[in-house]
């Protein structure tokens, strides 16, 4: 591996990581050894990578650092243009366009013209038909999630019984023949599953949750592990009451 391979891979290990990496973690991902590390470490905070950490206390890279030029294995745009085409296949067209515009910026952004690659790869996505490609809302959905905004629904379950609900969506789930979000529902009084296509209006209130969202998704994951007392299964379908 030459040396600017081994740096950017160094950088990749510490994108990922939100909390932070000892130098023999690196070491052993990267198959070098620790003054190997240490020594590309400070390379990177020399060329402006905001590095912070040192040696017998781990690394941490903080946001805003970008170092040129993007270069993508074969695998690796394999997988980017997957994941971009099964997003296009969702129903959500704000994201489809996000998605299309994603892979035109990483095009642009390699030395080397990515297109022709993109184009020619041999995987493919489904686009789903019927009700869930139809699904109205998602963009909403996401917002509301995005920025911990209560939503009022009108919905509809398997029974064709109607409600209206204040939910707090914490989580969109993207299943084939099905759109999920999870939520806590006000009415319920406990985390629920809505399908999207069973939402006939919803409304963004002015409402934020009394509680940050991150903490919401971690009761929910502990809701969804805890076994259905009528039918020993998790917890996870959707809200049929």
């Amino acid at each position: 591996m030459s040396r600017t391979s081994r740096l950017f891979k160094l950088m990749d290990a510490l994108r990922a990581r939100r909390h932070p990496v000892t130098a023999a973690q690196l070491a052993a991902q990267l198959a070098v050894s620790v003054r190997t590390v240490y020594r590309d470490v400070q390379t990177l905070v020399e060329l402006g990578a905001r590095i912070d950490g040192g040696a017998g206390v781990g690394y941490v890279l903080r946001a805003g650092f970008f170092l040129p030029p993007l270069m993508f294995g074969e695998d690796e745009i394999e997988a980017l243009v997957l994941g971009a085409r099964w997003v296009q296949g969702q129903g959500d067209a704000e994201l489809a366009r996000a998605a299309e515009s994603v892979l035109a910026k990483i095009a642009a952004a390699s030395p080397k013209d990515l297109r022709d690659n993109m184009a020619d790869t041999g995987l493919w996505a489904p686009r789903f038909k019927g009700t869930a490609q139809r699904a109205q809302g998602l963009g909403v959905i996401r917002a509301a999630i995005r920025r911990e905004c209560k939503l009022w629904i009108r919905y509809t379950d398997a029974a064709e019984v109607a409600t209206e609900r204040v939910i707090w969506p914490v989580a969109l789930g993207f299943f084939e023949g099905a759109r999920i979000v999870a939520a806590w529902c006000e009415l319920r009084n406990d985390f629920r599953h809505f399908r999207i296509d069973r939402i006939s209006s919803l409304e963004t209130m002015d409402a934020a949750f009394p509680r940050p969202r991150r903490e919401l998704a971690k009761l929910w994951r502990e809701h969804i592990k805890r076994p259905r007392p009528e039918a020993g299964v998790p917890n996870h379908v959707a809200d049929r009451n």
